[in-house]
């Protein structure tokens, strides 16, 4: 039956753990008594539960993932905290997502409808928007906040307590030492921005006059013969109906830990490389 949950004799389910209507765990997986798994949720085989972890409805688990371990942080005391995962998330082999951390957020959040390509690590006290691709290796440190619709290459790695704005896109093998305003394109080892993501723009339904006016936009922000206060003053005014630009400009004002990346000395890359994985 469609609604029926399936426990193979060889998983171990701790009591107490939650399970929705037709979960299925496979052979050799492991629930902690404090995991919470939603509908229709599955554990291929091989999987770990651990903590105070939940998987929201219609999730998929490929083997070897380890979701709700301890954070890997030196100030973490040992209290209570937790991971929480939202719907249809596809989860792939190595996966590992940490627990928050009891002396900062105490969780850790990612949104519906994520693709966690093989070996992936989303480290404690991230918060992880919705529609979030990240090929295999990508690594996020700790504190990392993503914004919606961000695609992370093969290999790339965020530093710890980053920002990547929503529709982002971060290219292969790139480090990641400065916030990436949203619709922005990181590349390079040394994490230079390249541009927009325009064919993430064009994806999400973006009009192209829409498009045109974030183009405009970037380049008066970062135009070098001004300050950058000045750049976006005006840029402020200039495109006040804009939306999208608004949206950039507030990003850059908000505060954060970390500078925001800026472009390369080449200056926009104008390719149309859609950063498939």
């Amino acid at each position: 039956m469609a609604g029926e949950t399936i426990i193979h004799p060889l998983a171990v389910v701790e009591p107490g753990a939650q399970l929705g209507a037709g979960v299925r765990i496979g052979p050799f997986c492991h629930v902690s008594a404090d995991a919470i798994l939603g509908d229709r949720v599955e554990l291929v085989s091989h999987v770990s539960i651990l903590g105070a972890t939940s998987l929201g409805e219609g999730c998929k688990v490929f083997p070897q993932a380890v979701l709700g371990a301890a954070p890997q942080n030196n100030k973490h005391k040992g209290g209570r905290t937790t991971l929480v995962v939202g719907r249809n998330c596809l989860i792939r082999e190595g996966v590992t997502m940490h627990l928050g951390s009891d002396t900062s957020k105490a969780e850790t959040v990612v949104g519906d409808n994520g693709y966690f390509l093989a070996y992936t690590h989303i480290a404690h006290d991230c918060t992880v928007g919705n529609n979030v691709t990240m090929a295999n290796l990508a690594t996020l440190g700790g504190h990392v906040v993503v914004g919606d619709f961000v695609n992370f290459g093969g290999l790339s790695a965020a530093h710890q307590n980053t920002r990547i704005g929503h529709h982002a896109f971060i290219g292969g093998m790139t480090a990641v030492f400065e916030d990436v305003i949203p619709y922005g394109m990181l590349r390079g080892p040394n994490g230079a921005l390249r541009g927009l993501n325009l064919i993430g723009m064009k994806r999400s339904g973006m009009p192209r006059s829409e498009i045109h006016v974030l183009r405009n936009a970037f380049k008066a922000i970062f135009d070098r013969s001004r300050t950058m206060d000045e750049n976006m003053t005006a840029a402020e005014q200039r495109f006040a109906d804009s939306p999208a630009v608004l949206d950039v400009l507030a990003f850059m004002r908000s505060s954060g830990r970390r500078s925001y990346a800026t472009p390369w000395r080449g200056g926009e890359d104008q390719s149309d490389d859609d950063g498939e994985v």
